[in-house]
């Protein structure tokens, strides 16, 4: 249950890291800068973890023999930061956040169907897709307004 409701309290996250950030980006004037200052904090939040947990980095032979896709986490992250601050004060939260869960969603049942990126096979079955058909349809809904 635990990891259920860390998951539902990342939803409550990313909707007010939505707004934080686009004040933030109307504070700076700057929407490439106010992605650069969230990024800056989350990496200096995780370098202060990182030295209580004092877990060692594994050798650099291991981190060369990491395949490249597996390094542009921080290049989607930076996409979506970036997004979220130029689009959410035009479409405002509940359209953008509605439309970002809705391709979240349809992703994972492709990845978690075909089991990409290393996810576990789970087959996109009749309940998996209506539930696919039925966000989309919420999403229109909210859209719509």
């Amino acid at each position: 249950m635990l990891y259920y409701f860390l998951a539902f309290l990342t939803g409550i996250a990313n909707s007010t890291q939505s707004g934080v950030n686009s004040q933030l980006r109307q504070g700076l004037a700057n929407p490439i800068l106010a992605a650069v200052c969230s990024f800056g904090i989350g990496f200096l939040t995780l370098i202060g973890i990182q030295l209580v947990i004092g877990q060692p980095a594994p050798p650099l032979e291991v981190i060369r023999q990491i395949s490249w896709y597996k390094w542009i986490g921080g290049l989607l992250g930076a996409f979506y930061v970036t997004t979220v601050i130029l689009t959410v004060p035009r479409i405002g939260a509940a359209s953008l956040l509605s439309l970002s869960i809705a391709g979240q969603l349809l992703a994972a049942v492709l990845y978690d169907h075909y089991g990409l990126l290393g996810f576990a096979v789970h087959p996109a079955n009749g309940w998996r897709i209506l539930g696919v058909i039925l966000m989309i349809v919420g999403v229109v809904m909210v859209v719509k307004n």
